[in-house]
C-alpha cells in the first residue's frame, strides 16, 4: 500500500521534471536566437541617451532611450523595417503632438484626455498600424503626465527623434543575419515533416491506423511553423535588399524563398496522405508485399526529407549543394518506385495512397531544384507490372 501511495508523488515528480527541463530548452533557445537583437536594442538606447545628454546638452533625456529601445523592441522577422519606422514615427509624433498640446492647454488631467484622444485619432488618420497607434498614445500621454523638461519645451521631441535614428541607423547598417531566422524555422518544419513521415511508415509496417492519426495531428501542427517560416523569409528579403552589409546573401534567400513554396504543397499533401491512410488502415488489410513497399518508400522519403533539411541548414554553398544532390537523388529512388503494381499492390484503397504520393514527391523534387518535368519524368507510368 505505502508504495502504490508513493508512485503518484513520483510521477508527478517526474512530469515537473520533465516540464521544466523542457521550459528551460526553450528559454535558453529563446536567449540563444535574440541575442544580436538585445545588443542591438542596448547600444541604440544608450547611444542615443550620451547623445542627447552630451551633445545637445539635455538633462536626463529618458524619452531618446525609451524611443530607440521600442523601435527596435523584439519582433519576428517579417516587416522590420516598416516596424522600426512604424514606432519610430509613432514614438516621435506622438511627443511632439504631447509637447504641442501641453505648451498651450498647459499640464493637467483633462489637458491629458485631450492629448491623448487627438493623438489617437490623429494616428488613426496617418496610418492603420496597430503599433503606430498605440506608440503615439502612449508616448504623448506620458509627455503631459510627467513633470515638465527643464531643457525647453520641445527637448522631449528632440529626444525622441534622436533616439529613433539611432534605432534606425543600427537596423539598417547592422542588421541581424537575414539567413538565421528561416535557416532556424526551416530547421523546426523539417523536424516535423520527417517525423510525420517516419510515424506514416511504422503506421503501415504495423498496420496501425491510430500511429497514422498521430500523424496527421503531428502534419496538421506543422502549419504555423510554414507560416513562421514565410514571415522570416519576408523580413530576410527586406533586409538583402536594403542592407549592404548582407546584400551578397539575397540569391540564397531566393532560393530559400523558392524551397519553402513547394516544400509548402508538399506539407499539405502529406496531411492529405496521413488521412487518407489511417481510414485505409481502418478499413482494409494490404498484402505483405504491399506493406512492405509501401512502408520502405515512406521510410526512404524521410530519409530525403532530412537530407533536404541539412542542404537548406548549410551556410557553405559546396555543402550545400552536396546536400541536395544527395536529396535528388534519394527522391528519383522513391519517385521510381511509385507504381501500385510493382509495389504489390491490388486494391483500390491502396492505389489512392501511391497517386496521393506521386504528387507529394514531385513536390520536393521542385524543392530540391529539379524542374516539374524532369520530376515528372522519373514517375513510372501507371498500368505497369
Amino acid at each position: 500500500m505505502a508504495s502504490s501511495e508513493a508512485a503518484p508523488p513520483r510521477s508527478r515528480l517526474r512530469a515537473v521534471t520533465r516540464l521544466a527541463s523542457r521550459r528551460s530548452r526553450t528559454g535558453w533557445t529563446r536567449v540563444t536566437s535574440g541575442f544580436f537583437q538585445a545588443v542591438q536594442m542596448t547600444v541604440a538606447a544608450v547611444g542615443a541617451y550620451i547623445i542627447a545628454e552630451r551633445l545637445l546638452g539635455h538633462h536626463g533625456p529618458i524619452f531618446a532611450a525609451t524611443a530607440a529601445l521600442v523601435s527596435l523592441g523584439y519582433a519576428k522577422g517579417g516587416l522590420r523595417y516598416r516596424r522600426v519606422l512604424e514606432v519610430s514615427l509613432g514614438c516621435t509624433l506622438g511627443i511632439i503632438m504631447g509637447d504641442l498640446l501641453i505648451h498651450v492647454l498647459g499640464p493637467g488631467e483633462w489637458q491629458a484626455v485631450v492629448v491623448l484622444l487627438v493623438s489617437l485619432l490623429l494616428a488613426r488618420f496617418l496610418d492603420n498600424g496597430a503599433i503606430f497607434t498605440t506608440q503615439m498614445g502612449l508616448q504623448s500621454v506620458l509627455v503631459v503626465l510627467l513633470p515638465p523638461s527643464q531643457d525647453g519645451v520641445f527637448a522631449r521631441s528632440f529626444d525622441a527623434v534622436v533616439g529613433c535614428l539611432c534605432a534606425l541607423l543600427l537596423a539598417y547598417v547592422v542588421p541581424q543575419d537575414p539567413r538565421r531566422e528561416p535557416r532556424q524555422d526551416l530547421g523546426a518544419l523539417i523536424d516535423e515533416f520527417t517525423r510525420m513521415l517516419a510515424d506514416c511508415s511504422r503506421a503501415v509496417a504495423d498496420t496501425d491506423a491510430r500511429l497514422a492519426w498521430h500523424a496527421l495531428v503531428r502534419g496538421r501542427q506543422t502549419q504555423p511553423l510554414v507560416d513562421s517560416v514565410r514571415t522570416g523569409l519576408t523580413g530576410s528579403r527586406e533586409i538583402v535588399h536594403a542592407s549592404p552589409l548582407h546584400r551578397r546573401h539575397r540569391r540564397e534567400i531566393d532560393e530559400l524563398s523558392e524551397s519553402i513554396r513547394y516544400l509548402d504543397l508538399a506539407v499539405r499533401n502529406s496531411r492529405v496522405f496521413a488521412r487518407r491512410l489511417a481510414s485505409v488502415l481502418n478499413r482494409v488489410t494490404l498484402a505483405d508485399e504491399a506493406i512492405t513497399s509501401l512502408s520502405e518508400a515512406l521510410s526512404d522519403l524521410s530519409d530525403a526529407v532530412l537530407s533536404f533539411g541539412h542542404a537548406l541548414g548549410e551556410s557553405h554553398v559546396q555543402s550545400r549543394e552536396s546536400y541536395l544532390r544527395q536529396t535528388r537523388n534519394e527522391l528519383f529512388s522513391v519517385a521510381e518506385r511509385l507504381e501500385p503494381g510493382t509495389m504489390g499492390i491490388r486494391t483500390m484503397e491502396g492505389e489512392a495512397l501511391v497517386l496521393l504520393l506521386r504528387p507529394m514527391v514531385v513536390d520536393l523534387l521542385e524543392a530540391a531544384g529539379v524542374t516539374h518535368d524532369v520530376a515528372v519524368r522519373h514517375l513510372p507510368a501507371l498500368g505497369r507490372r
